[in-house]
């Protein structure tokens, strides 16, 4: 039998630690990928820590994956071996619970995701449900596809599913991992893009992205700085904080919308009077799916969105994973292998 090099987690909260492990032919419907890239989320942290219910160890974290393919199961035709493909969130829909039959597939009820319902792509080989495939094009590198499965196109599909059209102003609350291509794609859509993020040290990053203002938050009220800019139609929310989301809603505009995509266990702190005043609306965002991935990574060949990567080899996962935990990132680790 095979074997492959992968990270296991063995319990919630445990090192990140590569081990060896069996190399099986993929089951009909599946492909096995052999991986190139991973980028690591902060979404990982709530896998590894365990706060994910319905989870098993030991766990294979990574949900930002791009690869060739390696082998296909049985019933696979659209695809064959050597296919450059990038797995996200999105990672398989059952097809047959009311959501998918309706075409709703990011809401599958049975949805898989990455190192969730199957280990994930901090490994040399992963296998996948093949409706959960995205075809890279030739100008990306794998490195560079593998964040666009979840940060890329949630950011992306946030983005172009908003109110705003070419001319509003937008707003992307943090510049990290998720934000700092949020601001690559709003200024790439024609907005007027306004970075927030804490402190001033990030305000030279923000407009090299292409954001045509930058507030620092531990400055002042964001929501009055918002309004001494004019007023915004989009804030889109990409950092996991309740409480910094919500200061931003005094700066909407009438009819304007906040987009949640930033994950938080947190209410928000915001009440029906700011809602209704303004006619306010508050939306939250989950990823794309696979077709969604192949449509930003077109997007960002036609206009140059790339992400901001640090890479390193698998064998260093442990230390890029502590890199974004503790938010030394600029702006995404990705596992090379």
């Amino acid at each position: 039998m095979s074997t492959h090099h992968a990270v296991h987690v063995q319990s919630a909260g445990a090192a990140l630690k590569l081990v060896d492990v069996e190399t099986d032919s993929p089951p009909r419907d599946h492909v096995r990928l052999a991986v190139s890239a991973c980028g690591i989320c902060g979404t990982d942290r709530a896998f590894v820590s365990g706060a994910i219910p319905g989870m098993s160890w030991p766990l294979t974290p990574g949900h930002e994956i791009a690869g060739t393919i390696a082998e296909l199961g049985a019933g696979v035709d659209n695809y064959a071996v050597g296919d450059r493909v990038a797995v996200g969130w999105f990672g398989g829909h059952c097809g047959k619970c009311v959501p998918c039959r309706k075409g709703d597939f990011i809401y599958c009820q049975n949805i898989q995701v990455p190192s969730w319902q199957y280990p994930g792509g901090y490994a040399e080989s992963v296998t996948v449900p093949a409706n959960a495939l995205a075809r890279i094009p030739d100008a990306l590198s794998l490195a560079e596809a593998a964040p666009m499965g979840c940060a890329g196109v949630t950011t992306f599909h946030a983005l172009r599913e908003s109110q705003a059209v070419p001319g509003d102003r937008v707003a992307i609350l943090g510049v990290g991992g998720l934000g700092h291509l949020g601001v690559q794609f709003a200024h790439a859509m024609g907005f007027e893009t306004i970075a927030i993020a804490r402190g001033a040290g990030k305000a030279e990053d923000a407009r090299a992205l292409g954001a045509h203002h930058y507030v620092d938050s531990t400055a002042g009220d964001v929501s009055e700085a918002l309004r001494g800019l004019g007023g915004v139609s989009v804030v889109l929310g990409t950092v996991g904080s309740a409480t910094a989301m919500a200061e931003t809603v005094g700066g909407l505009l009438p009819r304007g919308e906040l987009i949640a995509i930033g994950v938080s266990g947190e209410p928000l702190p915001i009440s029906p009077t700011q809602l209704i005043n303004r006619g306010l609306s508050v939306t939250g965002h989950a990823s794309g799916t696979a077709r969604d991935i192949e449509e930003t990574m077109q997007f960002a060949v036609q206009s140059g969105v790339r992400t901001r990567m640090q890479e390193r080899p698998l064998d260093q996962a442990a230390e890029a994973y502590a890199a974004m935990d503790q938010g030394r990132a600029r702006y995404r680790m990705v596992l090379t292998v």
